[in-house]
C-alpha cells in the first residue's frame, strides 16, 4: 500500500491532457450581445428582449430569451421564458443546439449559419409524432435582424407555417 501511495499521488498530480479547442464561434458573431423585441405595439403583441452570449469558456453559446404577452380578447397576460445552448460534438461536426422553455418544450435543433448571407437557421429533426420547428434569424441590417419561428405537423414535416414573426434591435 506503501508503495502505490505515492504512484496514485502522482498520477493525480500529472498534467490532464489538452482540451479540445473551443468552437470557432465567427459564424455566429452577428447574433452575439443583447437584442431588444421591436413591434408595432398593437393589441396582443408582446415585449421582449434576448441574448446570445458565450459560455462555459468559449465552449458554448447561450441564448436566453423573455417575453411578455398582454391579455388579449380571449387569453390572460402571460410570460415565456426560454433557454437554448448551441454546441458543436466534435470539431469536424456541424453546430446544434438544445432548447428548454417554461412551458415544458425540449427540441434539438441543427444550425445551419450562412453569416454572408445575413442568415441563421435552426431546424429540428423530423419525428413520426412530433411537429417541426425551424427558427430563423434573418439579418436587416447592422442593428437589426427579423425572427420567424415555424411550425410543421407531424404527418407532413416538411410543411411550415408562421407562428411567430418578430423584429429585433441590438441593445447598446
Amino acid at each position: 500500500m506503501r508503495v502505490l501511495l505515492p504512484l496514485i499521488i502522482a498520477m493525480s498530480l500529472r498534467a490532464a491532457p489538452d482540451a479540445p479547442k473551443a468552437p470557432d464561434w465567427h459564424a455566429l458573431e452577428y447574433l452575439m450581445g443583447d437584442w431588444t423585441g421591436e413591434g408595432s405595439g398593437e393589441p396582443g403583441q408582446g415585449t421582449g428582449a434576448f441574448s446570445f452570449q458565450p459560455d462555459l469558456q468559449k465552449r458554448i453559446v447561450v441564448r436566453k430569451n423573455h417575453a411578455a404577452y398582454p391579455a388579449g380578447k380571449d387569453r390572460p397576460a402571460f410570460t415565456h421564458d426560454d433557454l437554448m445552448i448551441v454546441y458543436q460534438d466534435a470539431p469536424d461536426a456541424g453546430l446544434r443546439a438544445i432548447y428548454f422553455d417554461n412551458e415544458g418544450h425540449v427540441i434539438h435543433y441543427a444550425v445551419e449559419c450562412t453569416p454572408d448571407a445575413g442568415r441563421w437557421v435552426f431546424l429540428s429533426a423530423t419525428e413520426a409524432s412530433a411537429p417541426r420547428y425551424r427558427l430563423t434569424y434573418t439579418r436587416v441590417d447592422q442593428h437589426r435582424l427579423k425572427i420567424q419561428f415555424e411550425v410543421a405537423p407531424p404527418a407532413h414535416p416538411d410543411q411550415f407555417k408562421t407562428y411567430i414573426e418578430a423584429g429585433a434591435r441590438r441593445s447598446e
